[in-house]
């Protein structure tokens, strides 16, 4: 298994390798908007001060306040725009002003928005499925640790020091996990965040992240949740959002696609490590999850 802690959200947030892409400040004054429909990344931004709106395709605008962050873990485009939105004839494209840092609206009106935005990808083979466990959208107010956190990444991607990008893969896991904890589990849609808000199936969960190499069953998992089998299945499937061992194999894949395509270990060595007792059987689950062999796929992927 690659080398992630058996802790259900560090293990996610490890496995997805996240790695920065984009970072900038952005000011901006009077009337102002900028549209992006050309990405596909995770997004974050942390409103230093001001009012501004955010609009993400597929969603209702929100308003970012000073000291809002937002985190997207998949976003497909979004229009932000200053509170009032400008009429549609205005120019929409930012003016650099520096590196990294951006001015949005009339160059004579005085800045009364800040905000730390940026892009990330996750270089896991395994990203969908591992976006697919957490909320679409997390937007808080007043935690410090988050809004503290951005302005050193924009920092770290500045500067040219030894160590860059080792700096600024653990800032990014941290700041992603802070940002993904940080939300109401009232609020939070069925997935891995509200699943370990359920005190009756967090341990269920540590369980799969943590033995994804040994035997798993529901009846097991229910027993040491104190609940019934077909009481635990229904509860786990509400809250998470799919049953329990189609969790199990989901997560055990997402193990298997990184192995697989960082090389090294054999497939029966790599079955053995993510529960399967041949290669065979291994092959076979693979090939039924993925639609290829994992030998074909790892290949594919080296190449």
């Amino acid at each position: 298994m690659p080398d992630t802690p058996s802790d259900p959200l560090s293990s996610v947030v490890t496995l997805l390798q996240p790695a920065v892409s984009i970072s900038k400040m952005v000011e901006a004054g009077g009337q102002w908007s900028v549209e992006r429909h050309d990405t596909a990344s995770p997004f974050y931004c942390a409103a230093v001060e001001g009012r501004c709106r955010l609009q993400v395709t597929g969603r209702d605008p929100v308003t970012l306040r000073g000291g809002d962050f937002v985190l997207i873990p998949h976003m497909q485009g979004f229009i932000m725009t200053s509170e009032v939105p400008p009429p549609p004839h205005l120019p929409r494209m930012p003016l650099e002003t520096g590196p990294g840092r951006f001015r949005l609206g009339a160059p004579e009106a005085s800045v009364d928005v800040r905000a730390l935005v940026g892009h990330c990808r996750f270089d896991t083979p395994a990203s969908d499925l591992l976006v697919s466990l957490l909320p679409d959208m997390i937007h808080v107010s007043g935690q410090s640790r988050l809004t503290a956190l951005v302005p050193v990444i924009h920092e770290e991607t500045r500067a040219d020091r030894p160590g860059r990008g080792m700096v600024l893969e653990r800032l990014l896991e941290v700041l992603l996990i802070e940002a993904l904890r940080s939300g109401s589990a009232a609020t939070l849609p069925p997935g891995l965040l509200r699943g370990l808000s359920d005190p009756q199936l967090a341990g269920a969960l540590q369980g799969i992240h943590a033995g994804a190499g040994g035997n798993l069953s529901v009846s097991e998992m229910a027993r040491a949740a104190g609940m019934s089998r077909s009481g635990f299945f229904e509860r786990f499937r509400k809250q998470v959002g799919r049953a329990p061992m189609e969790y199990a194999t989901d997560w055990r894949m997402a193990v298997a696609k990184t192995l697989l395509r960082q090389g090294g270990l054999t497939i029966a060595e790599i079955a053995m490590k993510v529960g399967y007792g041949s290669a065979s059987a291994f092959g076979l689950a693979f090939a039924r999850h993925e639609g290829q062999p994992p030998g074909v796929y790892a290949s594919r992927g080296r190449g």
